[in-house]
């Protein structure tokens, strides 16, 4: 019964995050276009999915793909992973994956779970 009470909580916590990531990754890449030196160093990344309904691997998705800098490009037909293209993630790929996996797929699967 709690939970029912917890869920609008954690749908704002989802949705503020959502809105400074949205703020500082536009930060992010509008610096990069602005400024002479080329910071962008693309990269495309297999993340794993913890989410596994129909509706949490479409939201992960699409709030990635609304993020200046990624993009959701594909989900494996296991569902199992998600092929996303990430503007600044070669220097360190494995933490571009651990910030989307901690960040907007673990705030979805909160608010969906």
């Amino acid at each position: 019964m709690l939970r029912i009470f917890l869920k609008p909580h954690k749908l704002i916590a989802l949705i503020l995050y959502f809105f400074w990531d949205l703020l500082t990754s536009s930060i992010q890449v509008a610096w990069d276009v602005v400024t002479p030196r080329l910071r962008a160093q693309p990269k495309l990344l297999r993340l794993p999915l913890d989410a596994k309904t129909d509706g949490e691997i479409m939201a992960t998705a699409n709030l990635i793909s609304l993020t200046p800098g990624t993009l959701s490009l594909d989900v494996s037909e296991d569902r199992k992973h998600l092929l996303i293209h990430a503007m600044f993630a070669a220097k360190d790929p494995e933490a571009a994956k651990s910030d989307l996996k901690n960040g907007i797929e673990r705030r979805v699967l909160e608010v969906t779970r």
